[in-house]
């Protein structure tokens, strides 16, 4: 094991020498939003007690990819499967690359392979939480020092 900053973990898992799920991916990309351990403390401990939420991302097929839906995303169901019983599925024979541009409401994960995710987030946040920046495994975007 390694330590990593929230940018060079990332890097890794462009080249391949990691691995994350989706949910890790989207959390480093959160932490991406920090210079600093002292300003994600700060940040965190301002925030404590506003609450939060329960999610459960929401698996959408497409012909070329995967999109994990997110509350807020305007594909996201309004009664998701928190359970697993109603054995929801949700395809499309579209392009990921058509249903993002036919959409204006997102938050969600793109996943064209293990190796490639990319997070799209343009609703606000929750609780004062902070959003994930928006970043794809594909390209280096992002400038955390974290």
């Amino acid at each position: 094991l390694q330590w990593a900053s929230p940018p060079e973990a990332i890097e890794r898992f462009k080249s391949q020498d990691i691995h994350f799920a989706p949910p890790q991916f989207y959390e480093l990309c959160r932490l991406c939003n920090f210079s600093s351990l002292r300003e994600l403390h700060k940040f965190s401990s301002d925030r404590a007690l506003e609450g939060c939420e329960r999610w459960m991302p929401v698996m959408l097929t497409a012909s070329d990819g995967y999109i994990q839906l997110l509350p807020g995303d305007e594909l996201y169901p309004e009664d998701p499967d928190y359970t697993g019983e109603k054995k929801i599925v949700m395809s499309t024979d579209k392009k990921v690359e058509d249903l993002m541009k036919e959409g204006s409401v997102f938050h969600r994960i793109v996943i064209k392979n293990i190796n490639s995710l990319a997070v799209y987030v343009n609703i606000q946040a929750k609780y004062k939480h902070m959003n994930p920046l928006m970043i794809n495994s594909d390209c280096s975007d992002y400038n955390s020092r974290l």
